[in-house]
């Protein structure tokens, strides 16, 4: 790991955003199949309550080794991506309802914990909307080996998690276990939220999931295309982002998302285009 400690902060914040372009939209895939792109909004509240915990707890706790608020934002983001799950099985027929009971859940739960925390205005500034420069060495082995574990299963459980996602009742039939693959999917989500709160930021996060999607779906014609347009738009998004934010000084995670809202409208004028060509030669 000595390559690490020769990293510039440019350089840990472009391979953090690499990582994090790769694998959003990876899952925001499957997350736009299932039609609960929303869930990460929820899980992203609930890791911002795991790094105010580990902020105060690092301040009131002088006995407690000191420990990256990460690892907490993570912890609590895996704890509801399980209770996500157990909300939708307990409601079979309103399954929706578990995604605003656990994000009012985080956004409380934050407030109260933030107020009780003696910390800068900048350091919840760069929480909430993300920043390259404060990507440390910590937390570049976090989000690479974060990464490597979610990308990790998703490879191994390829498959089955496509066969759920589409078509969870024929699954069943199929002999595939829904319900165990249903909390392997809830910890991917978090896996994935966790690692990319740092580049992107809480709030933001759960756009970097959805937009590089909504970009591809407007130009794929399958599945495998969707992903693999997902990712060359997150990736764009990413460095574009990154590399717009240091230039002028601004908030890492608000232009990632602004240059996928700009992705997004030239896909969409794209098809527009195509639409419109293919109905003139139709004529």
């Amino acid at each position: 790991m000595e390559w690490i400690n020769q990293l510039t902060f440019l350089e840990r914040g472009i391979i953090a955003g690499i990582v994090i372009g790769f694998l959003c939209p990876l899952l925001g895939a499957f997350l736009l199949v299932r039609r609960i792109t929303i869930v990460s909004e929820a899980l992203s509240h609930i890791t911002l309550t795991g790094i105010t915990a580990g902020v105060l707890m690092a301040q009131t706790l002088v006995w407690l080794p000191q420990q990256n608020p990460m690892y907490v934002g993570l912890l609590f983001s895996l704890i509801g991506s399980l209770f996500v799950e157990k909300l939708r099985e307990l409601y079979k027929n309103f399954q929706e309802l578990a995604i605003p009971i656990i994000l009012s859940s985080g956004v409380g739960l934050s407030a109260i914990l933030i107020s009780l925390a003696k910390s800068s205005y900048t350091e919840w500034y760069n929480y909430l909307f993300g920043s390259i420069v404060t990507v440390m060495k910590e937390d570049l082995l976090f989000i690479v080996a974060t990464g490597l574990v979610a990308f990790g299963l998703l490879f191994a459980f390829y498959k089955e998690l496509l066969s759920i996602s589409f078509d969870a009742e024929f699954a069943k039939v199929s002999g595939i276990s829904v319900k165990k693959l249903n909390i392997l999917f809830a910890v991917l989500i978090a896996l994935v939220i966790s690692m990319s709160m740092k580049v992107v930021g809480i709030l933001l996060v759960g756009a970097m999931v959805t937009l590089p999607i909504a970009a591809s779906i407007q130009l794929a014609k399958s599945f495998r295309q969707v992903i693999g347009l997902g990712i060359l738009f997150g990736e764009l998004s990413v460095l574009g982002g990154v590399a717009f934010s240091y230039h002028f000084g601004v908030a890492t995670g608000g232009m990632i998302i602004i240059v996928g809202i700009i992705l997004l409208i030239i896909s969409v004028l794209i098809k527009k285009v195509f639409v419109q060509r293919s109905r003139f030669f139709s004529v």
